[in-house]
């Protein structure tokens, strides 16, 4: 898979991880993108070692879960990273 279908896989795979965590995720779609990406990688690098299979084709299911589950955790992690930025104590 060449980099532009990493990007789009990468760019549905985290839309479709902000559609399915409840509450509000900070970010725009460069950072639904950029964790898309990161979670696909994630999820890719999981699957070859739980399950033996990776990210192979475009069009795979188990690539696409792989993704989605991959950015899933990484939509979790960013959403406790970035908790409480932005809120002020007066």
């Amino acid at each position: 898979m060449g980099i532009l279908g990493w990007i789009v896989l990468g760019l549905i795979a985290g839309a479709i991880a902000k559609l399915i965590l409840p509450g509000r995720q900070g970010g725009g779609w460069i950072m639904t993108l950029i964790l898309g990406v990161v979670g696909a990688l994630l999820g890719g690098w999981i699957g070859s070692v739980l399950f033996n299979t990776g990210i192979e084709g475009f069009f795979d299911l188990s690539t696409w879960l792989l993704a989605i589950g991959g950015a899933l955790i990484v939509l979790l992690i960013w959403g406790l990273v970035t908790k409480n930025r932005g809120r002020t104590t007066a």
